[in-house]
């Protein structure tokens, strides 16, 4: 029984742990989600109204950050990524000092527990928002002439 209880804190510990790190990647669309739900609640939407707001603004962010930064060059995607990869390493990074809290008494490791943290959640949020980018012109399948592309494997013509 003691042992049952124990398996289930850690994978109850995990899952919330992975809950946190994702709304951490995702702090940008989640806070303006949250935001946007808010003020529907604030001006009259009712519960299901403001929830309903908050998961439309969140994924309306969420997909204009990742149409705009497929559409555009290498300057100003940076800057799109730097836009959604800031607020999550802030995230990151509190989320892993609180954490790090929980298990260690001394500041220095506590310190860079959180810098670790927010670097993995920063370069999560900006690769997550990459996932749609197309590879640039020159690069990745289909750019480059292959005579093996002309035909399958299994023809011999």
């Amino acid at each position: 029984m003691i042992a049952t209880g124990i398996l289930l804190s850690i994978v109850g510990l995990g899952f919330f742990c992975w809950l946190l790190f994702t709304l951490a990647i995702y702090a940008l669309p989640s806070f303006a989600g949250l935001a946007g739900g808010l003020a529907a609640f604030h001006s009259g939407a009712g519960a299901v109204g403001a929830i309903t707001v908050g998961l439309l603004v969140g994924g309306a962010i969420l997909a204009l950050g990742q149409v705009v930064f497929a559409a555009t060059r290498m300057p100003l995607r940076a800057i799109v990524g730097l836009v959604y990869a800031v607020p999550a390493a802030v995230v990151g990074y509190q989320a892993s000092f609180a954490l790090a809290g929980l298990g260690m008494p001394g500041s220095v490791w506590q310190g860079a527990f959180a810098v670790i943290g927010a670097v993995v959640s920063g370069c999560t949020a900006f690769s997550r928002l990459a996932l749609l980018a197309p590879p640039p012109v020159g690069r990745g399948t289909g750019s480059v002439y292959s005579p093996a592309d002309r035909r399958l494997h299994d023809q011999g013509c």
